[in-house]
């Protein structure tokens, strides 16, 4: 049942918890000012460009998520995503492996050249590089994920999107448990379908794009019906508990079936999933 409902850190940018306090009000450096210029390379200058290039990303979702219907994001996320973690992504390594940003900031410079790194070493498995993006929060890092702006090289884009799942893969592990210690003690999920409500509702619009139309309605039914599995009986008012069965087998998200798959052999991450 909990089945069916889907499922740089280096001296010279600080550490995450400066990244989430950097804000678009923080003084601008000259690098981000004058890309051409390189600046000192100390951490405070790093945070104020990320987060001045943060807050333009976030301009920038704003922007497209008023013009474009749900549908139209789901298709852009899935164009997007094809290119930085799928078969396009694959298809085009060398390329991704090569860009380099179009400035002569040492930060920006060192920033892309470490998720590069990053990523290539993330692909074997490896864990001796730290991902540039770490720690930055969920809406952040969808921000820079499905950025089309060139700000950031697709191997930074990517980056984002392993931070992304690795702390979506956290979640699911937290809410799981609390889960599975809900139904040995009451013989209910009603408190696990309120937190994947929660968390669906918190993803940026993009994201929630990416699930099916009715997919919040359908968590809220389930909540409603407050269905105890032991005694096979609906505690919520005014729900008929044959319609649970329905609930229980509707389609979860499938983005990972949408997308191409990460080559065999090539990657020992984790392969596009859909959302949280």
């Amino acid at each position: 049942m909990i089945g069916s409902i889907s499922s740089y850190s280096t001296a010279q940018i600080g550490n995450a918890a400066a990244f989430k306090a950097a804000t678009a009000t923080d003084p601008v450096s000259d690098a981000a000012e004058n890309p051409g210029t390189s600046g000192t390379q100390d951490g405070s200058q790093t945070i104020s460009t990320l987060a001045r290039q943060l807050a333009a990303s976030a301009s920038r979702a704003e922007e497209r998520d008023k013009t474009l219907t749900r549908s139209e994001l789901a298709d852009k996320a899935k164009s997007i995503l094809n290119n930085i973690v799928g078969d396009s992504y694959y298809a085009n390594k060398s390329i991704n492996d090569n860009e380099i940003p179009n400035t002569s900031a040492p930060e920006l410079l060192s920033r892309a050249k470490q998720a590069t790194a990053f990523v290539n070493d993330a692909s074997r498995g490896g864990h001796s590089i730290k991902n540039p993006f770490s720690g930055l929060s969920r809406e952040q890092l969808s921000n820079i994920i499905y950025d089309e702006s060139g700000t950031y090289t697709v191997n930074e884009r990517h980056a984002a999107w392993r931070e992304s799942y690795d702390q979506e893969e956290v979640w699911r592990e937290k809410v799981a448990a609390q889960a599975m210690a809900e139904y040995n003690s009451t013989g209910k999920l009603t408190n696990f379908f309120k937190s994947v409500l929660d968390h669906f509702n918190e993803l940026p619009a993009i994201e929630q794009a990416q699930y099916p139309k009715d997919y919040a309605s359908d968590l809220q039914s389930k909540i409603d019906l407050d269905f105890n599995y032991r005694t096979h009986q609906a505690e919520g008012k005014d729900k008929d508990p044959m319609s649970l069965i329905e609930m229980l087998f509707e389609q979860s998200p499938q983005q990972a079936n949408e997308l191409p798959q990460e080559p065999e052999n090539t990657i020992d991450s984790p392969t596009v999933r859909s959302n949280p």
